[in-house]
């Protein structure tokens, strides 16, 4: 029994210290985002976001899934971490330099202007610096010291903060904000590389090759699921670059960007739960349903008001962030908003499924997904712009979610999701009646007191009763 409490008491440890860290470093990389967006303006901004978004679907190679297979294995015997590491970090010295020359390939074909060339080599090199450390963190994850973790995460966006300040006062231009990357990613890997050989082990040089295969094959259904993943949260950058220009990428990444900071609330919670979700999976299928049930409403609860809020508030917020030349970055955000709900549920279906072996599924479903935005943005795009590839995107997370869903309730367990979505839904309807009656109000005040306002409602509606908190505290479980 005391092993079980105390298990529990890290599992909330955990999730405590990544949402603090997430929120301490999507605060800092709010600020980086916001200057940077401000002092490079849509063009620049677009040429930053272009290389971002095509080094990160390249970047799958680099890993192809090994982090994830790693957390996994690991998390269900720790004994195994050493092997995966020497093994894995040599694959990955291997896939790097692959990747490297399909990148230079394939922007030789595309003729991709010089400094745009020249940005993407650089966002690719801390694309690689950003894998190795994903190595390290899943050994960290596996052992679930998200302490450290946390403490990368914060590094990575201070620094990063940091170094935007120092190239705006210089007035330096697009290239040396991409070495930015480069050098804060290098740094972050320092320190992983620091923790780990004083925390766990020293590695050692030792191949073996048929470990490898097992580990190639057994990844790849999550590197496949990362991939298309990645292909439909990153190639309508890619396609409005390439179909329109970067001022177009620049107005839909002001608002892409602000997305992608919220999404920090699910990887903080699933993160934590991975490794615990990978243990139930063989030691209590009922406790394993009672956190998947309890953190799906968690994610819903949270995403519903953010996505009405946002779109009430779209204007306010953009123009407050990146003022009034990102005007246009407006009805892109009312629309991606939407695409929270989603994100926030898809990341707790995902890790559920990745953690009862069923990671196939996850990237048939991924692989659909990704046909799917395609077929979207080349239909959307060349008529509507970065507005198209908004309605692509949300579209595509729907129908994604939708799928996910169905193979939670066919592998594990049916959830009663039309209450769930309804409680927060209906609490939410007193907070647009605020917002919409104070709208001219200070932005701050209006949004501090409108979260106050849903919550009450939700309180009030016993939108999360005593026996879920409890779950959550004082879970039994026998792993």
């Amino acid at each position: 029994m005391k092993m079980i409490n105390i298990s529990v008491k890290k599992i909330i440890k955990n999730i405590g210290l990544m949402m603090i860290s997430n929120v301490v470093s999507r605060m800092f990389l709010f600020f980086f985002i916001m200057y940077t967006a401000r002092y490079l303006g849509a063009e620049n901004f677009g040429v930053l976001s272009f290389a971002i978004a095509f080094t990160g679907i390249f970047g799958v190679f680099c890993d192809i899934g090994m982090n994830t297979l790693t957390t996994r294995e690991v998390a269900r015997n720790e004994s195994l971490a050493l092997k995966y590491f020497e093994n894995i970090t040599l694959i990955k010295v291997i896939f790097s330099i692959a990747m490297v020359v399909i990148i230079v390939l394939a922007l030789k074909v595309l003729t991709i202007p010089k400094q745009t060339f020249v940005v993407v080599l650089i966002i690719t090199l801390s694309i690689i610096f950003s894998s190795f450390t994903g190595l390290f963190n899943s050994i960290f994850q596996a052992a679930e010291k998200m302490e450290y973790i946390s403490v990368g995460q914060i590094l990575n966006s201070i620094f990063m903060l940091i170094g935007a300040l120092f190239a705006i006062k210089q007035k330096l231009d697009v290239v040396s904000f991409a070495y930015i990357y480069v050098i804060v990613n290098g740094i972050i890997l320092a320190y992983s590389s620091v923790i780990c050989f004083k925390k766990f082990f020293i590695p050692r040089i030792r191949i073996d090759l048929k470990f490898w295969t097992y580990v190639i094959r057994s990844a790849l259904p999550f590197g496949l699921s990362s991939l298309f993943i990645i292909i439909y949260f990153q190639i309508d950058s890619i396609m409005l670059a390439l179909m329109k220009d970067n001022s177009a990428v620049g107005f839909y990444s002001a608002a892409y960007k602000l997305l992608t900071v919220l999404i920090f609330i699910p990887s903080a919670v699933t993160s934590s739960l991975y490794p615990v979700f990978s243990k139930l999976h063989l030691t209590s299928k009922n406790s394993l349903i009672r956190y998947y049930k309890v953190s799906l409403k968690l994610m819903l609860i949270i995403s519903i008001p953010i996505s009405i809020g946002t779109t009430l508030l779209a204007e306010e917020i953009i123009t407050w962030i990146y003022g009034n030349s990102y005007i246009q970055s407006v009805y892109a955000l009312k629309i991606l908003i939407w695409a929270t709900i989603p994100i926030f549920t898809g990341h707790v279906f995902g890790t559920i499924l990745n953690s009862i072996n069923k990671q196939a599924s996850h990237t048939k479903i991924t692989i659909w997904g990704t046909i799917v935005n395609l077929v979207l943005n080349f239909i959307l795009i060349p008529k509507f712009s970065y507005i198209g590839a908004g309605v692509a995107t949300v579209i595509t997370e729907m129908m994604v979610q939708t799928l996910l869903y169905y193979n939670i309730c066919k592998y594990l367990s049916k959830v009663e999701m039309k209450k769930m979505v309804l409680i927060p839904f209906i609490s939410a309807i007193p907070m647009s009646l605020f917002i919409l009656y104070f709208k001219n109000s200070n932005l701050y005040a209006l949004v501090f007191t409108s979260i106050i306002i849903y919550f009450t409602c939700l309180y009030i509606m016993k939108g999360i009763t005593k026996d879920e908190v409890k779950i959550i505290t004082s879970l039994k479980s026998s792993y």
